[in-house]
């Protein structure tokens, strides 16, 4: 396991150690002891969560308030997207910036982010399964998100916005400028 820092303190790119030969191919996809010596994140996971979506389905900006925030470990089991994180914690020095990887079956790098980041995803490939750990339980009643074509955010998503495929809910989320003074989250 490598770890990689990321222009957004505490987010961090994971590069596994991915053994392989004819047989097909092995890695630890999660140590927590090194993961907690390389990054100082000392995360105890307690949900799995995996979704199937095909090419243009963007899911988020989401993000989750008060007790029931989250930190994410993500990664990409079958297809490509584009994973996305904006830091929301009004004492970081990356306050309102955004960060994307492209995450894949073929590269199996993993992404790690924090709490107090808003996080989504847009599949750039046919059909992508999409996996990831959080450390605290979904909350419907806390969950919240940032509109994914915010014009402050600058995101560039690697599709146009004609083949978006949003939900009802995403279609309709505020803007970070909407938000951003009610944000409580901290470092």
């Amino acid at each position: 396991m490598r770890i990689e820092s990321t222009p957004l303190k505490d987010c961090f790119i994971i590069h596994d150690t991915v053994f392989g030969d004819e047989r097909g191919y092995f890695f630890e996809s999660f140590n927590q002891k090194r993961f907690f010596e390389q990054t100082g994140a000392d995360i105890s996971f307690v949900q799995d969560n995996q979704s199937k979506s095909s090419y243009g389905v963007l899911r988020g900006l989401h993000f989750q308030t008060g007790e029931h925030t989250q930190a994410k470990l993500v990664r990409v089991l079958k297809g490509v997207v584009l994973d996305v994180v904006v830091d929301l914690r009004k004492d970081s020095p990356s306050f309102g910036q955004s960060f994307s990887i492209e995450l894949s079956e073929e590269n199996h790098k993993q992404f790690f982010v924090p709490r107090g980041f808003a996080h989504g995803f847009v599949v750039l490939s046919e059909e992508a399964v999409f996996f990831y750990k959080c450390d605290n339980y979904y909350h419907k009643a806390s969950e919240q998100g940032i509109i994914y074509n915010d014009p402050y955010l600058h995101i560039d998503w690697k599709i146009s916005e004609a083949d978006a495929i949003l939900s009802e809910k995403d279609k309709v989320l505020p803007t970070f400028h909407h938000i951003k003074d009610s944000l409580n989250f901290s470092l």
